[in-house]
């Protein structure tokens, strides 16, 4: 191969390499992908890594910064009407065998843990096949008989957001939790 040809092939690969990580750390890659089932999980260290993701994700993770989270009592918010609210619940967890996968259309899900550990159950939209009673639209919830394809168990401090596209099964383990559930409008 003389060298004019092969500094044309690795220009060439070298630019279309670039191009690829341009768009996986653009940020319209990631809006456009969050909507299709882009489960994510991170520390509340790191949430304003994702506040670009979706115009209320910032306003939901200062709600959340401000919470004296231990001593917050429990029921639901509104921090910026229908479009983003925030519900505390303190709720029983259950074994895996007795978990539902959900899913819903209107909202995407931010879960975290507060007092103690709790697993998920996950598995994408596209692989379900057992609704149980179908949609409601009144609470925007589905249930599913199948059952999850994986699970990832969070720690107080984490959290985990679940799009429309995502079946998740929560309230795994054992004893009773405080979590926080902020409801984040898709737009």
């Amino acid at each position: 191969m003389h060298f004019s040809q092969f500094y044309f092939t690795y220009a060439f690969l070298l630019s279309k390499i670039e191009r690829n990580i341009y768009n996986f750390l653009s940020l319209s890659y990631w809006i456009h992908n969050l909507t299709k089932g882009t489960m994510i999980v991170d520390n509340l260290a790191n949430a304003a890594n994702y506040y670009g993701l979706h115009p209320f994700f910032e306003k939901a993770f200062e709600f959340i910064g401000q919470l004296d989270t231990h001593n917050v009592e429990t029921g639901t918010r509104e921090i910026d009407g229908n479009l983003l609210k925030a519900s505390v619940v303190e709720t029983k967890l259950k074994p895996a065998s007795e978990a539902k996968l959900e899913t819903h259309k209107k909202f995407i899900d931010i879960q975290i843990p507060v007092t103690k550990a709790e697993t998920f159950g996950w598995k994408s939209l596209s692989s379900l096949s057992q609704p149980k009673e179908g949609y409601d639209t009144n609470n925007d919830i589905e249930f599913f008989d199948d059952k999850p394809s994986t699970f990832i168990t969070l720690m107080p401090g984490e959290f985990i957001i679940f799009s429309p596209e995502d079946g998740h099964a929560p309230l795994i383990g054992e004893g009773e939790i405080k979590k926080i559930i902020i409801k984040v409008a898709v737009i």
